[in-house]
């Protein structure tokens, strides 16, 4: 989900605690769950589960609307927020949905890969929901007890239903959290 140019840096802690708000308000609403998510700069990734496709747009026309209401607040801006509707892929095996975590959690990285930047070892992004992710192959110590310090309060995520996204996609490996994704999932 990409923004207008005219919408700052999503990374901005004011803008992050208005999406997490929204994480948290629908990542578990009637047949519809968030699951995974990373805020980029000017886009947002999201990994979800729904009963339907009604329940996925009307889950997704959620989220959507209160991401846009809370920062257009915000900024005191008024219009829209997100240059168009969400890109939807159906993840339809464990490889496919295992790559897709490991793309959306280590977003970050991938993009300072790919701008030359350098990303210091055993970090993970703050702007994601790597805390909730119970998949990591090498989370040190030090970010487990974070991981549960961030955990405190509500969820910004919800618990798969799926065996797929539970379980499925553990058959091709964990996640590393020195891993680089690879292009588009």
């Amino acid at each position: 989900m990409r923004v207008h140019r005219d919408v700052s840096s999503l990374r901005a802690k004011s803008r992050m605690k208005v999406i997490r708000g929204a994480f948290v308000a629908t990542c578990a609403c009637d047949g519809f769950r968030i699951i995974d998510w990373s805020v980029q700069g000017n886009h947002l990734h999201l990994i979800v589960e729904a009963d339907g496709n009604t329940q996925l747009a009307r889950g997704m026309q959620g989220f959507s609307i209160r991401v846009a209401r809370g920062l257009n607040r915000l900024a005191a801006r008024k219009g829209a927020v997100f240059t168009e509707r969400y890109h939807l892929h159906v993840l339809r095996t464990p490889a496919e949905v295992r790559n897709a975590r490991a793309y959306v959690l280590n977003n970050y990285r991938r993009h300072a890969h790919q701008s030359g930047r350098k990303v210091a070892r055993n970090w993970v992004d703050p702007c994601s929901s790597w805390a909730w992710f119970d998949g990591w192959r090498d989370l040190p110590r030090r970010l487990e007890r974070e991981a549960a310090r961030e955990r405190e309060g509500p969820p910004p995520v919800a618990e798969p239903r799926g065996w797929m996204l539970a379980r499925g996609w553990r058959r091709r490996g964990l996640v590393s959290v020195n891993e680089t994704p690879a292009g588009r999932v």
